[in-house]
């Protein structure tokens, strides 16, 4: 029995030509900021605030002028 006919990925999926990158979220919160958690970004409250029954807020941050 060869395994050449066989191959490890999935029939109905095509093989992946790079990984697969995050999206990022153009603005965390300020408890997301603080922390260092990862923020989805939703408005007016993020998941992580939600869950834990926090005020969500976003305050902008300028870009730095080079």
């Amino acid at each position: 029995m060869s395994n050449s006919s066989q191959s490890n990925a999935p029939e109905n999926q095509p093989p992946r030509e790079y990984p697969r990158t995050p999206r990022r979220t153009p603005m965390a919160c300020q408890f997301c900021r603080g922390r260092k958690l990862k923020c989805d970004g939703l408005r007016p409250s993020c998941s992580n605030c939600n869950r834990r029954g926090y005020p969500c807020n976003y305050i902008p941050v300028n870009a730095p002028q080079s």
